[in-house]
């Protein structure tokens, strides 16, 4: 857990959530009197069930700011620790006598981009749909074949932005 529990950023946040939340009930009040006048409507008693709601949903927001942040943090966590375990399979393949300089080399040369692969990277569905797509028979129609490619290469777009 980094830093205190309290902290003014908290304290000035959980300040604003009260205040939404008096200021809301406060409403919800006035709209209950409102109700109970002699021109009060059903409309009035609905904002009164509202008002409350409107009230706790900076809270809300809050508690779910936090849980995403920390998903995020677990997840990034969990990309450092793949990659460290990732470099250390590197370097026991690669075994003790390789040199410092060595080691220096090849991770410059992963990190170049003409740089090749030194493990082959699991085919995508990306590339298997390619690769099925592609091999057209004779009786299919052409232009089907050709929107089909098509629809491979979006997949394939999308693919490499989600991943």
């Amino acid at each position: 857990m980094r830093g205190s529990l309290v902290t003014p950023k908290r304290l000035m946040l959980a300040a604003l959530c009260a205040v939404c939340l008096l200021a809301c009930c406060g409403l919800a009040w006035w709209q209950w009197t409102r109700f109970e006048s002699a021109s009060g409507t059903f409309q009035n008693l609905g904002y009164v069930l509202q008002w409350p709601l409107f009230g706790l949903f900076p809270a809300f927001m809050v508690w779910r700011m936090r849980r995403l942040a920390a998903q995020n943090r677990a997840k990034d966590q969990a990309e450092d620790q793949a990659r460290d375990l990732a470099e250390a399979a590197d370097r026991a393949v690669a075994g003790p006598a390789e040199s410092r300089e060595n080691a220096e080399s090849r991770e410059n040369a992963v990190a170049a981009p003409t740089a090749s692969v030194s493990r082959p990277a699991a085919p995508s569905k990306a590339i298997a749909a390619r690769a099925a797509v592609r091999s057209v028979t004779d009786d299919e129609d052409a232009e089907m074949a050709a929107y089909n490619r098509y629809l491979a290469e979006l997949n394939a777009q999308d693919e490499r932005r989600a991943g």
